[in-house]
């Protein structure tokens, strides 16, 4: 990591992790809604999911429109960077 900038590649599996987990207790959930265990998972892992969706918008671009800053711009500027599947590399 370079200037405590974290490495894309290695953020967006985190966010694959997260965002698959998150999925899942979800429908574990459509037929389980009163498991304690299973709702405190989900918001663990959701809370992890949003820091980790404002972390790459922070560094790369946002991925989903919620993680977008529109009062710091002017124009829908991330288009111009490369795509997440686009880079290999931190």
């Amino acid at each position: 990591m370079a200037d405590n900038k974290p490495c894309r590649r290695e953020l967006m599996e985190w966010i694959n992790v997260v965002s698959f987990a998150v999925d899942d207790v979800k429908l574990f959930l459509d037929t389980h809604p009163c498991d304690k265990q299973a709702l405190a998972f989900f918001e663990e892992y959701q809370k992890q999911r949003n820091h980790a969706l404002k972390e790459y918008a922070k560094y790369y671009g946002p991925l989903t429109i919620d993680t977008v800053d529109t009062d710091a711009c002017e124009n829908w500027s991330w288009v111009n960077e490369p795509w997440p599947w686009q880079e290999g590399g931190c």
